[in-house]
């Protein structure tokens, strides 16, 4: 089973993120010809201040 792991800052509302989850499951199922009842997502909201971009602390 594939296993499509995202890792965000937090602030997306419970049907943001089911319909993330919806929307990533359906594209990788299209792209790849897997059963879209066998792929996995997780979501994991990772405060900003354990984020960096450009060797910049995000908070």
């Amino acid at each position: 089973m594939p296993l499509i792991q995202i890792s965000q800052t937090p602030g997306l509302t419970t049907e943001q993120k089911k319909a993330t989850i919806e929307a990533v499951t359906k594209a990788y199922a299209e792209a790849t010809g897997k059963n879209p009842a066998q792929v996995w997502v997780t979501l994991t909201d990772v405060p900003r201040e354990n984020w960096g971009v450009g060797g910049v602390p995000l908070g």
